[in-house]
């Protein structure tokens, strides 16, 4: 993204926590773009035998945000933090939906193919990463957040480091050690 849209991205989000609602309409076209970046890198290894699209996506992530009034934004970086996280929370209740309507619950009969396996095998993927993300929450809450923000925002090792307040040297080394820790656990 651009310094000037990375800017005026920064001032829309101090102007709508000032209590300027007309900000968060010039918002919603700045940001669409980047939060389609966002949707489309995480829907990218999804099957595409299923309906959800990447509009689908950034429509209700951004709805998440604006339902759940995240109006304390501080920077265009924590902003798309926040939205990859409700992306994934997102991704994941689609999953576990996907997932109980393979298990009998739409009563639809499917004849089973290749595709249809490769399918399952990513919805049980999708579920084992959140599972494996819980726990490492559990065991190091700066871990999973660092996952968050480097796999599903997309952000730099340096975002990250000014979103977290840390060193990139820091983000690197943390970013190594939970990619390690969520591989070992995926496939336990």
């Amino acid at each position: 993204m651009p310094d000037a849209l990375q800017t005026g991205v920064t001032r829309l989000l101090k102007e709508i926590n000032k209590g300027d609602d007309s900000a968060m309409g010039e918002l919603a076209s700045v940001i669409y773009q980047e939060l389609r970046r966002i949707a489309s890198r995480l829907l990218k290894n999804e099957s595409g035998k299923h309906t959800l699209q990447t509009t689908d996506l950034v429509h209700e992530a951004y709805l998440r945000l604006v339902d759940e009034a995240y109006f304390s934004w501080e920077n265009r970086v924590q902003f798309f933090a926040i939205a990859a996280r409700a992306m994934r929370q997102f991704l994941i209740a689609y999953a576990k939906k996907q997932k109980a309507l393979k298990r009998g619950g739409s009563l639809i009969k499917v004849t089973l193919d290749e595709s249809a396996v490769a399918s399952e095998e990513k919805t049980l993927r999708v579920l084992a990463l959140d599972e494996a993300l819980q726990r490492l929450e559990q065991h190091d809450p700066r871990l999973c957040r660092i996952v968050e923000l480097r796999y599903f925002a997309g952000l730099t090792i340096g975002e990250t480091a000014r979103v977290m307040d840390i060193s990139p040297a820091t983000v690197k080394r943390d970013w190594t050690t939970a990619r390690a820790w969520l591989a070992s656990e995926i496939t336990a």
